[in-house]
Order: C-alpha cells, then sequence, then structure tokens
C-alpha cells in the first residue's frame, strides 16, 4: 500500500467530489464547486487543496486556509476527508499535517477543523492535539414527504418574497444583508471583516449557489431576511445560510424566506434537504425542526493551537 499526499489538480475535481459526498453525505460538493474553489480563492485565504492518494486512487482531501473574513488575525481552517472505506490506513493523518505545515508557513496561529461527532472521529482529533470547542446539529429533510408551510397570502404590507436572481444586476443590497446577519452568528471567530469582494467570489459566484432557489425577503426597498441554497444535480439540496438583520428580527422573516426556498427546491426536483446549525442557536432550530427536519449526525468544531505539541 503506497500513500501520496500532494498538491489538488484540476483534473482531480470529479473525484474529490465524489469521495467528499462519501465521506459528508449532509453536505453537497460538485466538481464544478471543487474545482472552482481551487481556481478562484482570493489571495489572502492563502488557500491550498491536498489529495491523498492510496495505489493512485483519490481517497482523501482537505482544504487549508485563513479567514479572511475575520478580523481576527491567524485563524485557519481545515478539516480531511477520507472515504470510508479507506480510512485508518493514515490518509486523514497525512492531510492534517500537510494543512498544518502549510498554514503554519503563512502565519497561522490557530487551525479549526470540524469532527463528526463519533468516538473515531473525535479521537482522532484528541491524539492530534485538537480541543473541542462548540458542537452542531446536522438536519436532514426529506422533500418527497414533508409538510412545508403554505406561504401567507397576502403577504404583510411591504414585504416582497424574491429570489437572488432577481438581484443579478446588483446583488450588493444582499450582500449588505447577508455581512449585517452573519456578524452576530455563533462561532467562535467571528464573520466580522467580510467584505464585497471577498463575498462576491465566495458566495454569489459559487457555482453550486442556486439563485433561483435562494430566497429573499424585502421590506419597503431593504433586503431583510434571505436563505441562501445550494444544489448538486443530483436531488441534494442545502441551506448555506438563513439570516436577517437585526432591525427585522422577531418578525418571522427568516422562516418565510426558508420555507419559501424549500417549497421552491421541492418544485424544482429536489428530494432531499440538509442544513446545520450551532447548538446554542435555539431560534433557526426551533424554525427547521418546524418544517420537518430532524437530527442526521452531530458534529464538533475543534481547535488547535499551531506551533505547540
Amino acid at each position: 500500500m503506497t500513500l501520496l499526499v500532494r498538491d489538488f489538480r484540476a483534473a482531480d475535481a470529479k473525484a474529490v467530489a465524489e469521495l467528499q459526498r462519501a465521506a459528508l453525505p449532509f453536505m453537497v460538493f460538485t466538481p464544478q464547486g471543487i474545482a472552482w474553489q481551487a481556481a478562484d480563492a482570493l489571495p489572502e485565504e492563502h488557500l491550498r487543496m491536498f489529495v491523498a492518494e492510496l495505489d493512485g486512487r483519490i481517497v482523501g482531501s482537505v482544504s487549508s486556509r485563513l479567514l479572511c473574513e475575520s478580523s481576527t488575525p491567524g485563524q485557519g481552517a481545515a478539516t480531511p476527508k477520507v472515504h470510508p472505506d479507506h480510512r485508518r490506513r493514515g490518509a486523514g493523518t497525512a492531510l492534517l499535517t500537510a494543512a498544518e505545515e502549510h498554514l503554519t508557513a503563512v502565519g497561522a496561529t490557530h487551525l479549526f477543523t470540524w469532527a463528526v461527532d463519533e468516538p473515531g472521529p473525535l479521537a482522532f482529533a484528541e491524539r492530534r492535539g485538537y480541543r473541542r470547542t462548540r458542537s452542531a446539529h446536522c438536519l436532514r429533510l426529506d422533500l418527497t414527504t414533508a409538510d412545508l408551510p403554505p406561504l401567507p397570502s397576502p403577504l404583510p404590507p411591504g414585504v416582497r418574497l424574491l429570489t437572488a436572481a432577481d438581484f443579478g444586476a446588483d446583488p450588493h443590497p444582499l450582500f449588505a444583508a447577508d455581512a449585517e446577519a452573519i456578524a452576530d452568528e455563533p462561532g467562535d471567530v467571528p464573520t466580522d471583516a467580510l467584505t464585497y469582494d471577498n463575498w462576491l467570489r465566495t458566495i454569489w459566484e459559487r457555482p453550486d449557489i442556486d439563485l433561483d432557489l435562494t430566497s429573499v425577503v424585502t421590506v419597503g426597498d431593504t433586503v431583510a431576511a434571505y436563505s441562501l441554497a445550494a444544489t448538486d444535480n443530483l436531488g441534494r439540496y442545502s441551506s448555506v445560510g438563513t439570516g436577517t438583520r437585526p432591525a427585522f428580527r422577531g418578525r418571522g422573516l427568516a422562516r418565510l424566506a426558508k420555507a419559501h426556498s424549500l417549497r421552491r427546491a421541492r418544485d424544482a426536483g429536489c428530494t432531499v434537504a440538509f442544513t446545520g446549525n450551532d447548538a446554542t442557536n435555539a431560534p433557526m432550530l426551533a424554525i427547521n425542526h418546524s418544517f420537518g427536519y430532524r437530527p442526521f449526525l452531530g458534529e464538533w468544531r475543534c481547535v488547535r493551537e499551531l506551533g505547540r505539541g
């Protein structure tokens, strides 16, 4: 058995997407999205992607980058993914080591990773010197049987339901709402330095973001809430983020946006929906539970201080 870790190449995109779907079935991965991530990363991210080969077959991958959307310097992220049929053969360790070395070289002081809430992945993280910081719930909804709530008719005065595609000529209003809504989102690293250029390249231009299924709620002329959707053309739908600007919270607008997006997804042929929430995000967990989402698995965010241990 020969294990090789090397840099990602564009020709690897299909194999990487397939192994990532097998490793993390609650997330949306596409060859187009993988290739785009490698080709269009921001320079300040210092993105480097690695793949692991066993006897010439790609069985694992990792993306390592600096979190440039945060004002906190030195924060890096990397989560190795290994195909379930090829675990316990050293690929995960080799990938994480490569990511740690790269991020240390570009100035990261802390590396954040995700570990599935199961004994094996958690033990792997702990052996590598990572400590748990916060948990998250991954939820699943069968769109073929879901009893989705009806949309209100008429809508409240001044409220409109649009899609992200309606902002094709000028997506800045959607960016402004997203940046404001996520600024106080639960997490280890604040997302408080998101620039328009960063957002365009990491969200708006992402190939698997579905602009027609991304719902936007406006109040008057202001984007008040939204629900970002990603799809893979295999029937899978993922909520990339649902948020409401602070001034418009408490009015049910996030629920309205997500209900609209899920209905459009089902009409477009999506059969299963996934979403993830921080364990402390009670409002969003309640909304998702009311739609029929049920627990699929849990994850732990883990961190290691680089340069020690």
